[in-house]
């Protein structure tokens, strides 16, 4: 065992104190994604939020450690992101086949299908996270503002064998970058500039698009990822934006109330979509076939340590996860509640007399396709972040794969109660799906983080689990209460009242799931999508036997072509700019290094402040029920703001790389007159 390691096995890490700041952070971080999500269709992560507070709180204590911060910030980050759940399950509602939540049966839907994704991504941690190369954005991120965080509060410095302490400077790079972020967010928020740009125009009798985020974020998160997977999301823009965008508008108009920028939108969210959501399906079959080795591997190698612990033989902390037989124990186990839990769900229905045999396949496509979603979300997290994945197509296919099974399962349908019924049976069952998405989507984002601080898996994938059942918990009356007090579109609340909350996900698998019941379902995008995936297959292994270093990552190219370009067009602006950025640290060859590293601690900085703010922000909207609470001109000042906001963002994002350049020379300079 290592000194590092030998010392971080005597330190507290799962806590009872860790538990309930966790629980604490858990409430106002899942209480403000839930509305986030179902108000714009929009989650943020929470991982490193809640690493920062656990640090702001912890430090007060006795014998603290950056592995009971680690703690922290998994149960936080696990609670929050099954938030994501709200992208599907008021579908139900919508449709008009719930008019509330029911609490019970919504905390089983989020526990069993939350537990079931931290089970799957066991055996994935080996084979994604130790054993890939896959970037993890937000994982290091995360970890690296643990570290820092640490050396900060223990006064401590890390010097190489140059000489050089690499935390010099690492904290006030966090911090700039940080108050960076949360004040461009803020001007935002005050509507004194707009915090994204759009422009929509004529491309012969078609139309397209020019948009982009103005988040340092997703500068951040670009910075991180590198310039392969940057490249590979520009070659899905290209794709959907300026080929099949004005493909699909050829000679159409806007319409009356309707802009040229609102025609643009509505088809790429309606048609472009669907293309990008088969090219990630190809690809992620593809991804999964690639990855369905070292999985085996990683289900061999956890099943070897297993029997080395019962054997008495020494395992390192750092190698020692839930015993696989547990896992798959619990996974088998986990499949007699959701029989039962679709069942109740739909036993007084249209569909009883078939529902035997679509429970039984409902079971089979839980239990195989939790683990492929898993594999896939984990693999699009460690590609661009938890945060930036495209979790929301993830939910399409498994809606669309589902309704498909039930369908050829139940036959033929004879009238609208069965498409009804056979509509909310499927949303029901992608829900529980869904949730092994979610936590699997970030869950390996945190396994990354306690690999890179030394944590011990075992303890953290239980951390994970009581996160999970902290957020199933709480979801449920947060839904019922958004439901009560503002309802969903098309959707009548348990009041009466029509509801407003637009929750745009639920509302598009909704119509999807409708759409292949319905028989009027367009297939030929999503085919033409699947076609354009294996052709960006071929071109990647071609790629890939013909050079060393250049890639098109086939996930990658969907993710780009599924996004909004103002998410796609912005993260490999942040990529090119850390290849910039590295570049000129690797010149200084004694302390280029730890240059290289204030570069990600303040890209790592970025992120750190637009997710504080964004919690900030979101609990003032849920307080004051305002959707701009704090704006000083009211809707802003137009197509002005936009300028504004693009030439203070460029401002801000070259003035804080170029004053962390200026600050990395000169703490060099220091140090070297110190050692003098």
């Amino acid at each position: 065992m290592s000194a590092p390691t030998a010392a971080r096995s005597t330190a507290r890490e799962l806590t009872v104190r860790a538990v309930v700041l966790g629980g604490l952070i858990t409430l106002v971080f899942t209480a403000a994604n839930v509305y986030l999500g179902l108000k714009v269709g929009l989650t943020f992560a929470t991982a490193i939020p809640a690493a920062v507070i656990s640090m702001s709180v912890l430090r007060y204590f006795r014998d603290h450690s950056i592995i009971e911060n680690n703690i922290v910030q998994t149960i936080a980050s696990a609670a929050g992101t099954l938030s994501a759940i709200v992208f599907v399950l008021p579908g139900l509602i919508m449709i008009g086949w719930w008019s509330g939540f029911p609490y019970w049966t919504t905390v089983a839907v989020c526990a069993i299908g939350g537990v079931l994704g931290v089970m799957y991504s066991i055996p994935l941690r080996r084979a994604l996270v130790t054993g890939s190369d896959l970037p993890y954005p937000e994982g290091v991120a995360a970890a690296e503002v643990l570290k820092v965080g640490e050396a900060s509060t223990d006064h401590e410095s890390d010097v190489d064998s140059k000489g050089v302490d690499q935390n010099r400077g690492g904290m006030r790079a966090i911090v700039v970058g940080a108050l960076g972020a949360a004040l461009f967010s803020l001007l935002g928020s005050l509507k004194l500039l707009a915090t994204e740009a759009s422009v929509a125009f004529k491309a012969g009798s078609g139309a397209t698009m020019v948009s982009g985020s103005l988040s340092l974020a997703l500068i951040g998160v670009g910075h991180l990822v590198g310039v392969a997977v940057g490249i590979a999301m520009l070659v899905g823009l290209v794709i959907s934006f300026f080929i099949i965008l004005p493909v699909r508008t050829w000679g159409s108009g806007p319409g009356a109330d309707e802009s040229l920028l609102d025609l643009v939108e509505r088809i790429f969210s309606e048609e472009v979509r669907m293309v990008g959501a088969g090219a990630i399906a190809v690809a992620a079959v593809w991804t999964l076939a690639t990855v369905i080795g070292p999985i085996l591997k990683g289900i061999i190698a956890a099943m070897a340590s297993a029997k080395n612990r019962r054997a008495g033989n020494q395992v390192d902390i750092t190698e020692r996860d839930i015993p696989i037989q547990w896992v798959g124990l619990t996974v088998v186990i986990a499949m007699i509640p959701i029989g039962w839990l679709l069942w109740d769900f739909a036993a007084d229905s249209h569909i009883s007399d078939s529902l035997g045999g679509i429970i039984a396949v409902s079971i089979a496509f839980v239990f195989v396709i939790g683990l492929v979603v898993a594999a896939v979300c984990g693999y699009m997290a460690g590609l661009i972040g938890s945060s930036n994945s495209p979790i929301s197509g993830v939910g399409i296919l498994v809606v669309l794969c589902a309704a498909l099974l039930i369908k050829v399962t139940h036959g033929a349908v004879s009238n609208d109660s069965e498409i009804d019924a056979l509509v909310a049976y499927t949303l029901f069952t992608a829900s529980v799906v869904f949730g092994v998405a979610t936590i699997s989507n970030d869950n390996l984002q945190d396994l990354k983080t306690g690999q890179l601080v030394g944590a011990t898996p075992w303890k953290q994938q239980v951390s994970l689990i009581i996160g999970v059942l902290f957020g199933a918990v709480i979801i449920p009356p947060i839904l019922s209460l958004m439901n009560n007090a503002f309802g969903f579109v098309g959707g009548v609340n348990a009041n009466g009242v029509e509801g407003s909350l637009s929750a745009p996900q639920a509302n598009l698998m909704s119509t999807l799931a409708k759409g292949v019941f319905g028989g009027d379902l367009n297939w030929a995008l999503v085919g033409v999508g699947a076609l354009i995936g294996c052709g960006v297959i071929a071109v990647d292994e071609v790629l890939k036997r013909s050079t060393s270093s250049l890639r098109l990552p086939p996930l990658a190219v969907g993710m780009g072509m599924y996004l909004p370009m103002s998410l796609t067009l912005i993260i490999p602006i942040g990529a090119f700019i850390g290849r910039y950025y590295d570049k000129w640290a690797a010149r200084d060859k004694v302390d280029g290094e730890r240059k290289k590293r204030l570069g990600i601690l303040l890209a790592t900085g970025l992120i750190v402040g637009e997710s504080i703010y964004g919690v900030i922000f979101a609990g003032i909207v849920a307080a004051t029920g305002d959707e701009a609470p704090l704006s000083v001109l009211g809707e802003g000042y137009g197509d002005s703001a936009q300028i504004v906001g693009v030439i203070v963002f460029a401002l801000l994002v070259g003035g804080l790389y170029r004053y962390t350049q200026k600050r990395a020379d000169s703490d060099f300079a220091t140090m070297s007159l110190s050692k003098k």
